[in-house]
């Protein structure tokens, strides 16, 4: 089997699996160039599904076909993320997980078989505190990369 037919097929398979993965959908809001190789910072606005009024905006690195080519390692992505969310409008908080280990908002492949990149969402009742962690996961080996970011549901008055 030629290289060029192997890496469609697996391209293909790819696409597939991406269907089935992400809880909520991301709509790419911006896409910084950083180097002539086709290297890029992508940022994505995710919708919390279960919490009406908050966004988060996650930026990911997004390596280039040339640097692919360069370095090989084709089909996977640096686990590096950083993440933002706000309160966007009114908040009205849905059936939630309020256990320690929370819930997946979204999640997105970052390689063909293994890694992903996922936004949990933990409730801290005690502070009455939204908490959003982005991190890689992934089968074998785990990434102590993330970041996190936090939306208080403080109402001034009550």
């Amino acid at each position: 089997m030629t290289l060029n037919r192997h890496i469609t097929r697996l391209s293909a398979s790819a696409l597939i699996m991406l269907g089935f993965l992400s809880s909520t959908s991301a709509e790419t809001v911006g896409n910084v160039d950083v180097d002539w190789l086709g290297n890029d910072i992508v940022v994505e606005a995710v919708s919390d599904p279960k919490v009406k009024g908050v966004t988060c905006h996650l930026a990911y690195f997004e390596r280039g076909i040339i640097d692919r080519l360069q370095k090989g390692n084709w089909f996977e992505d640096p686990s590096n993320s950083s993440i933002a969310c706000r309160q966007t409008g009114p908040i009205e908080i849905g059936d939630i997980s309020r256990d320690d280990e929370g819930e997946t908002v979204f999640s997105e492949r970052r390689s063909v078989i293994f890694k992903t990149i996922q936004v949990k969402r933990i409730y801290d009742e005690a502070n009455n505190t939204l908490i959003y962690i982005s991190h890689a996961r992934d089968v074998q080996n785990g990434s102590a990369k993330m970041s996190m970011s936090t939306v208080p549901l403080y109402i001034p008055g009550n």
